[in-house]
């Protein structure tokens, strides 16, 4: 079963029917409990960074989350719920992350538009698992305003170009992470979907 962590914020709901049309049984999740029964996990998101934490805090699903990560089972963070994932994020202040993976969440500066909003294409790794099956260069549909910037340029699995080229894509042993919205992204969103619903679950 694939659990989507829901804190009251964000797509939950487009996630959940993405996987339906991929006949995935995907639910919502809440509890220390559901999470620890979970074959795969998303952590979806479309908020506030600082926001999203302290409803992380709210519902004590911090420590079950570090469990599961421990476990070595698959999880994915979509948009915000990929920056969670690194050390902190400058988003109205300065907030604390989840610090899977080594990094800082940083603004766009004003050489662009801000939000960036719409289709654009990722140059991906070749050996990406989320990728497979899915051509260079395919777009997908991103809104932010923030992205990520991982110390460690081996985790990045796929780049965009906006202003500067940053990372799009993460993966890093069970860590999965995109800053697009594969549900939103058509037929190469629901590829990237399969793809993470047939992971190995340890």
């Amino acid at each position: 079963m694939i659990g989507i962590v829901d804190l009251g914020m964000g797509n939950l709901e487009s996630v959940r029917k993405a996987f339906a049309i991929l006949d995935l049984d995907a639910r919502r999740v809440n509890t220390p409990a559901e999470i620890g029964a979970c074959d795969r996990l998303v952590l979806p998101g479309v908020g506030a960074f600082g926001q999203a934490m302290e409803s992380l805090q709210n519902l004590d699903l911090r420590a079950p989350l570090d469990r599961y990560v421990e476990s070595g089972r698959p999880i994915l963070g979509i948009c915000l719920g990929m920056q969670l994932m690194l050390d902190s994020s400058c988003e109205h202040g300065h907030h604390a992350g989840l610090g899977w993976i080594r990094g800082d969440v940083r603004r766009f500066d004003s050489s662009v538009r801000i939000p960036h909003i719409g289709w654009n294409t990722i140059t991906r790794a070749e050996q990406a698992r989320l990728f497979e099956g899915i051509p260079q260069s395919a777009h997908f549909y991103f809104v932010q305003s923030f992205y990520v910037k991982p110390i460690d340029a081996s985790v990045v699995s796929g780049r965009t170009d906006y202003g500067i080229s940053f990372a799009a894509a993460i993966e890093s042993g069970n860590l999965f992470g995109v800053q697009f919205h594969p549900e939103k992204s058509q037929r190469e969103g629901l590829r990237l979907l399969a793809n993470f619903g047939r992971l190995p679950c340890s």
